[in-house]
């Protein structure tokens, strides 16, 4: 079908497909089929996880997934399994092929509803199709605003130049008492759920960090610092050793 958006919007929301595919938790092997903003087209049974991003451009993206894999998480051996957790590594990948960003927790819709949405908001809809299966997913993404300088750079609007070369002071002081949650992290790593099922006492998981090396610390899911792990009256503390600053953290 005729799509009313120029060529570039197309490639970018085909490059968010590709980006989350391969992060989304499938019984199949998926496939980025042609893009659409016909979202009748890919009316299936399931549920969707939509979420707002910000920072080099700001818009939406969102994700639909089949009633199977809604309810595979929800009876799974380990408990039932929030969707949105599920599906966020894909969400974050998608949003991601606009530049830096930050996205938003997301929130739980119908279908329909959420690619309606998404296509009023100028967005493009790409199926994920399993063969025979056809359509088992979907990726939509919208675009609303790119914004100038984003990166780091000086582009920016020219009214909040001035105010910081007046030397405004922002309002930060009404957030100092807002409690934030603090967590040290000696590592990561991704294991399947076969694997995590095969998990016993004495099992030993290899993390994405070199012995001896620095925990990150993060706030509210964001890295801030790096330190060493010491120990204070027999409990766990660490020793900031590095503060990351935001390039490091983009």
């Amino acid at each position: 079908m005729t799509i009313g958006t120029n060529e570039a919007t197309l490639a970018r929301a085909e490059s968010a497909a590709q980006a989350a595919v391969a992060l989304l938790p499938a019984s199949s092997p998926l496939s980025v089929g042609a893009p659409t903003q016909n979202a009748a087209e890919l009316a299936i049974t399931g549920q969707s996880v939509r979420a707002r991003f910000a920072g080099a451009a700001q818009g939406e993206v969102a994700i639909v997934v089949t009633q199977d894999l809604v309810e595979a998480l929800a009876n799974s051996p380990m408990g039932s399994l929030d969707l949105s957790q599920a599906v966020r590594p894909a969400l974050e990948a998608a949003a991601a092929v606009v530049g830096p960003v930050v996205v938003d927790p997301g929130e739980l819709l119908e279908p329909a509803q959420a690619l309606a949405a998404l296509v009023a908001a100028g967005g493009v809809l790409v199926p994920l199709e399993a063969g025979e299966l056809g359509v088992q997913a979907v990726v939509g993404l919208a675009v609303a605003v790119e914004v100038p300088g984003a990166d780091g750079g000086d582009a920016g609007d020219p009214g909040d130049r001035s105010e910081r070369a007046r030397g405004g002071p922002p309002a930060f002081d009404l957030l100092h008492d807002v409690e934030m949650e603090v967590t040290a992290e000696l590592g990561r790593t991704r294991m399947s759920v076969r694997e995590l099922l095969s998990l016993a006492p004495g099992a030993v998981i290899e993390l994405d960090r070199a012995a001896g090396g620095p925990a990150d610390l993060l706030v509210n899911g964001r890295l801030i610092a790096r330190g060493e792990v010491v120990v204070i009256d027999e409990n766990f503390g660490i020793r900031i050793t590095e503060i990351v600053g935001a390039s490091d953290r983009a």
